[in-house]
């Protein structure tokens, strides 16, 4: 008896076809698919929330130095002349940071293994790089997640069934954060 559903695909088809569902879970809160996906990638999903509500809290809150180039009203850097040049100036700012755990870092990276990169593009400027910006699933996870789900044992997804697709007959179900 095998462990998991092959699905109908090779095995790196599979397991791409799944971290895209589950990274499509996590960003959106619910998607549309069969019911043997669903279920596969409710496994991977209530899993990966398990892991971000057991390592909400574990960080220390750090204090560090940086060097922050000074802006004008317009978002410019402001330049000022050196010797002859013209150089960028800089202002120390004290900046506090979250530093993870060893095991939370852990967690993060087991969580990055299984989520791909999302990038979100305006709806204005589609086809355009300019503005995009580039979304941290994990620390959504940590930080959205993990207290919202601090106080349930598992069961962090729910599937509803919504017929059958007209092309196969397959049963779509709606799978979605509870």
């Amino acid at each position: 008896m095998a462990k998991y559903r092959k699905l109908g695909k090779t095995s790196d088809q599979r397991k791409a076809l799944l971290r895209n569902q589950v990274t499509a879970l996590i960003y959106k809160g619910r998607i549309v698919t069969t019911l043997a996906r669903a279920k596969e990638v409710q496994k991977i999903a209530d899993g990966l929330i398990a892991l971000a509500v057991k390592e909400k809290d574990n960080y220390e809150k750090v204090t560090v130095s940086a060097k922050v180039p000074v802006k004008d009203k317009d978002g410019k850097r402001v330049k000022e002349v050196v010797d002859g040049k013209k150089v960028t100036k800089y202002e120390m700012v004290d900046k506090e940071i979250k530093k993870d755990m060893p095991s939370r870092m852990h967690a993060r990276r087991q969580i990055l293994k299984v989520l791909y990169p999302v990038t979100e593009i305006p709806a204005k400027n589609a086809g355009k790089k300019r503005n995009t910006k580039e979304v941290d699933l994990v620390a959504k996870m940590f930080e959205e997640y993990g207290p919202k789900y601090a106080s349930r044992n598992g069961g962090y997804t729910r599937i509803i069934k919504i017929g059958q697709r007209k092309g196969d007959g397959a049963m779509e179900v709606v799978l979605e954060l509870v």
